[in-house]
């Protein structure tokens, strides 16, 4: 077992629902395939949110079957066939809502974490 740098240490474990936001919100920039979308999460989270391949595609495909996402094998840039997701107008949908939950759970902590007297 390796030792845990002080990145791995930072890094935070997503509450339960959020790694399906973060991967709806990642496909409103257009269809990417499951690396470019675990790349992309950690990338845009200044590498401190990283998915786990055993996270990830358990989630995309419970994406799908919910309707959110679609799948379609293409080509990578690299000639390596891969699934591309893509957003659908439902999963569009779905992200609102947990956009809408999401911010009702930073307010609530941040009420209990810096609370007005």
């Amino acid at each position: 077992m390796k030792p845990k740098t002080e990145r791995d240490q930072n890094r935070i474990d997503l509450l339960q629902g959020t790694l399906d936001m973060l991967i709806l919100q990642t496909l409103v920039w257009g269809p990417l395939h499951g690396y470019a979308i675990s790349h992309s999460i950690r990338g845009r989270s200044g590498e401190i949110l990283q998915v786990e391949t055993g996270s990830l595609y358990p989630a995309l495909h419970r994406l799908e079957k919910q309707g959110w996402v679609t799948s379609q094998w293409k080509q990578t840039e690299s000639k390596q066939r891969a699934k591309f997701y893509r957003l659908t107008a439902a999963g569009r949908k779905q992200l609102q809502s947990e956009q809408v939950r999401w911010e009702q759970i930073v307010n609530a902590v941040a009420g209990i974490m810096k609370p007005e007297f």
